[in-house]
């Protein structure tokens, strides 16, 4: 006999209550492996989070830094421009001094004011980039500093990432061990509806108590023929309201 029919055998065998016990046992287990990965599911997150939020900082002050090289490479390019509109000042007034009529001195006069308007151009535009450069290198101080606190916060969180990994990481290979034994006397069939309802809620719960009357998932009342039922342990049984599987208590003791 195959493996495979073997396993169908033993399934077949197992009463309903040994299946309920299991699919309750299985939920306890699986709801423990839920916890560790929420701790852990948490972290992973706030340390991607942090890790992009530094590189967009990073990033950020390297935009900046480029952008002030290529003021700084504007202003020089100014300053050059001053100077050369400096010279033609000179060299137009010494022009003035060996001109042979009036309209040719006017002529000189109106290159110099043109050039001394060419000196202030540049002179607000030198302005305007020092303005610019101050406040990129405020910018990027600013960043800087943020980056410092991220960085500590990170490496804060990395260390809690660890512990937890390292704490936890004995306990979950044990917890998915006994999952596994205890899915081996679980049909396919129940064992598929099982994760198809746990997906389908937040909390990871398919299967839940009765409390006080009450389905343990939804809260809603359970009729009291329908409460006798669930405690013979006959038919598995699932919640009208939330389709979770219902079991007592003492199931599980």
């Amino acid at each position: 006999m195959s493996r495979a029919k073997e396993m169908i055998k033993s399934q077949s065998d197992i009463s309903v209550e040994e299946r309920l016990r299991a699919l309750y046992k299985l939920q306890k287990i699986d709801s423990k492996v839920d916890e560790i990965q929420i701790l852990k599911g948490e972290l992973p997150m706030e340390v991607r989070d942090l890790e992009d939020e530094i590189t967009g900082m990073k990033t950020r002050i390297t935009k900046f830094e480029d952008e002030i090289k290529e003021l700084e490479t504007g202003i020089a390019n100014r300053k050059l421009g001053q100077k050369e509109a400096e010279s033609l000042i000179k060299k137009y007034q010494k022009q003035q001094s060996n001109v042979k009529n009036n309209r040719e001195y006017d002529a000189l006069s109106k290159e110099i004011e043109l050039q001394k308007l060419e000196i202030q151009l540049h002179d607000k535009k030198i302005k305007d980039a020092h303005r610019d450069i101050d406040e990129k290198n405020a910018s990027i101080s600013d960043s800087e500093k943020a980056i410092k606190v991220r960085e500590k916060d990170l490496k804060q969180k990395k260390a809690d990432l660890d512990n937890i990994i390292e704490e936890t990481e004995a306990e979950e290979k044990a917890l998915l061990k006994k999952s596994k034994e205890a899915q081996g006397k679980i049909e396919d069939r129940l064992l598929h509806a099982y994760h198809k309802i746990r997906t389908s809620y937040k909390n990871g719960l398919a299967v839940v108590t009765v409390q006080r009357g009450a389905c343990g998932g939804c809260y809603n009342a359970i009729p009291p023929q329908q409460q006798m039922e669930i405690r013979q342990h006959k038919r598995i049984i699932l919640c009208e309201h939330c389709g979770r599987v219902l079991v007592d208590e003492l199931l599980g003791k």
